[in-house]
């Protein structure tokens, strides 16, 4: 069997096209897939070193505004369709998967212009540009949280939940507590504002950390992204926050092992990007969302509402984010533990950790009906 998949630019869409593969290569020996991409997303780094063959087309992103810039990017629009038609009829696979990105655009419309099963996968409440124009043409929709079923023609898609790394369920709290130096018996919070950071949520936790060097009974791991981590160091020195001296306190640039320290955490404060919401539900972690405010289309607040409707997480707004509202609600959710877990309780009822599963059966079984 062979399987073109095609996601691009960030790690949203990256890493669920990676996880849908290696659930596919559990399922079918021998399926040879292509990885298409484009050279200066981060998909170009990533994919090469899983180990997964790698196509480019050369395609950006239309600002949303008539611009000079923009008639430049239709012709390179034009050029990456025929460069897509030339790498489907090339590698003849059986299904085409597109987990997002402008990149995806092409190489799905040439696929369903040949023939050929397509199948979207779609993270976010509100889907992106690419997936809403692919939806018309694409054999099947997969979506990552019910209320984007709206969104989309009701006959062909299919809600199955994101897909998350099967590590995120098979890590344990005591192999977490031992990895950062914890306590195993503590309630713990794991603050993290993505792989870059997130510059509001590090400023308003220095506050938050500052109040808390006395109170050991909770312990809290901060993972500030590589680019921010001097500057929240210099700021918690400056706060009087001395890592050294206080151990119930971790502060980590970055982590290749957040897994192991979500299968710790006790309450979580997150952005709202889709991946991450799902990894936090499968574990049925309660959460402080923070979402990002210039993601498109506020996709970010629509994700992060869904949870709180369902009564997973609380929101605080970027704009209203500062240590007093971040630290006023996280010393209300932790001192009183009911709350705690009728959030840890609707989160879990919102995971869906078989979605990697289900997405690859649906592939399978468009590409099997292909065949036969």
């Amino acid at each position: 069997m062979n399987i073109i998949v095609s996601g691009g630019g960030t790690g949203g869409h990256i890493y669920p096209a990676i996880t849908i593969i290696r659930a596919i290569e559990c399922k079918v020996k021998g399926a040879k897939f292509l990885y298409v991409g484009t050279r200066r997303g981060l998909e170009a780094d990533i994919i090469p070193k899983e180990g997964l063959p790698f196509a480019t087309v050369d395609i950006r992103g239309f600002e949303r505004h008539l611009t000079p810039m923009n008639l430049l990017r239709a012709g390179k629009a034009m050029a990456g369709t025929v460069r897509a038609m030339k790498i489907v009829k090339d590698f003849r696979p059986d299904i085409v998967i597109g987990t997002g990105g402008y990149v995806c655009g092409p190489i799905l419309l040439a696929a369903s212009l040949m023939h050929i099963p397509t199948l979207i996968q779609e993270q976010n409440v509100v889907p992106g540009i690419t997936n809403r124009i692919l939806s018309k043409v694409v054999t099947k929709i997969a979506v990552g949280a019910a209320e984007a079923m709206r969104r989309f023609p009701k006959e062909k898609t299919v809600f199955t939940g994101n897909p998350i790394r099967s590590e995120v369920m098979t890590a344990r709290r005591g192999l977490g507590a031992r990895e950062f130096g914890l306590d195993p018996e503590k309630l713990t919070v794991l603050v993290s504002g993505g792989s870059r950071g997130a510059r509001a949520i590090n400023r308003a936790m220095i506050g938050v950390l500052a109040n808390a060097v006395p109170y050991q009974m909770v312990q809290f791991l901060h993972v500030t992204g590589k680019g921010e981590y001097e500057d929240v160091l210099a700021r918690l020195a400056a706060a009087g926050v001395h890592l050294a001296d206080v151990p119930h306190i971790k502060v980590e640039p970055y982590l290749y092992n957040m897994p192991q320290a979500m299968a710790m955490a006790d309450l979580a404060v997150f952005r709202a990007g889709a991946t991450g919401l799902a990894e936090l539900t499968a574990r049925g972690i309660p959460a402080i969302l923070v979402p990002y405010p210039f993601a498109a289309e506020n996709h970010q607040e629509y994700n992060a509402r869904a949870l709180e409707r369902a009564g997973a997480a609380r929101v605080i707004l970027d704009r209203d984010l500062s240590a007093e509202t971040l630290s006023a609600l996280l010393a209300e959710l932790l001192s009183e533990h009911h709350k705690l877990e009728d959030m840890a309780e609707a989160s879990r009822s919102l995971g869906r950790p078989r979605a990697a599963e289900e997405i690859a059966d649906l592939a399978i079984d468009l590409a099997n009906r292909r065949e036969a």
